[in-house]
């Protein structure tokens, strides 16, 4: 009766925890990773549209991105938009592909986004604890129904707590390694 419970729980908090690694992609290094502008959102056709959707986006160097636009008539929707994106970018188009160069972080922008890895990583170390909270909540109904013994009970919250300090060690090493990164000159 508790297994369910407790793989149900672990898929969710794992869930979380790439959840989390999938949004410190987009938070930007001093290296240029295509995940950095994939996600901005282009009109195509009056229609807000992901970049990846509408180009090949590459990292040939450290320091630049290449974007390869399919329909060609979009260059210029494609350059506004990383334009105004919050990253702070000036893209550059010869009629066939948009160069966008990555500057390098100052100092204070590095904090900048040191502290939002911190806050999202409070975000995912929240939703595991929620996850947590749930399925405790869900035993302890189990048990005053009468299906499940006190015991049991008492050692399904303990295996949820490990599980649960287990995924958050994950979502602390994830954090610990982007913050190196971004930290890095």
């Amino acid at each position: 009766m508790i297994d369910p419970i407790l793989r149900d729980a672990e898929s969710k908090m794992s869930k979380s925890v790439d959840h989390f690694a999938a949004e410190l992609t987009s938070i930007r290094t001093g290296r240029a990773n295509p995940a950095l502008i994939d996600k901005i959102m282009v009109p195509y056709y009056g229609t807000p549209t992901p970049l990846n959707q509408l180009a090949q986006i590459s990292a040939p160097e450290p320091r630049l991105l290449v974007v390869q636009v399919y329909d060609k008539s979009q260059i210029g929707a494609i350059e506004k938009a990383l334009r105004m994106g919050e990253q702070g970018l000036n893209p550059a188009s010869d009629g066939q592909v948009i160069r966008v160069p990555i500057p390098p972080l100052t100092e204070e922008r590095r904090k900048e986004y040191v502290k939002l890895v911190r806050h999202k990583a409070e975000e995912a170390r929240v939703a595991i604890r929620n996850v947590r909270r749930d399925e405790i909540h869900r035993v302890d109904s189990m048990q005053k129904q009468g299906d499940v013994p006190e015991d049991e009970a008492k050692r399904a919250h303990a295996r949820l707590q490990k599980v649960t300090e287990a995924q958050i060690e994950r979502v602390d090493a994830l954090a610990g390694r982007k913050e190196a990164e971004v930290m890095e000159l």
